[in-house]
């Protein structure tokens, strides 16, 4: 186990995907993040079933970073409850790793 993550969040335009992954990678608080292409997004908000159409941001950072983030998306996320998960990443190749670590200012 690595003390790096995966969060993953989703929004509803390209446009805000992006301000949002050059706000938190100016702050380097993020290494990389993956725009995913636009897809439908299913779910229950208040009582009703919607459907969205979003992007997925795939962003990698370390744990230590995660208050950072959340209170950055919590300013600027145009939803009212925006998505933010968290997945470990238990392993990965040592060079992508120490790419992280450097870029991200952790040892």
């Amino acid at each position: 186990m690595t003390d790096f993550r995966i969060l993953l969040t989703t929004c509803n335009s390209r446009e805000t995907a992006e301000a949002i992954a050059f706000q938190l990678l100016e702050k380097r608080l993020v290494a990389c993040v993956n725009i995913l292409p636009q897809g439908l997004s299913v779910y229950r908000w208040q009582g009703q079933i919607e459907t969205e159409e979003e992007f997925v941001l795939m962003m990698k950072s370390h744990r230590n970073h995660y208050e950072a983030i959340e209170n950055i998306l919590s300013q600027i996320h145009p939803y009212d409850v925006p998505e933010l998960l968290v997945l470990p990443i238990e392993n990965g190749l040592p060079a992508y790793l120490s790419w992280l670590a450097t870029e991200l200012n952790v040892s």
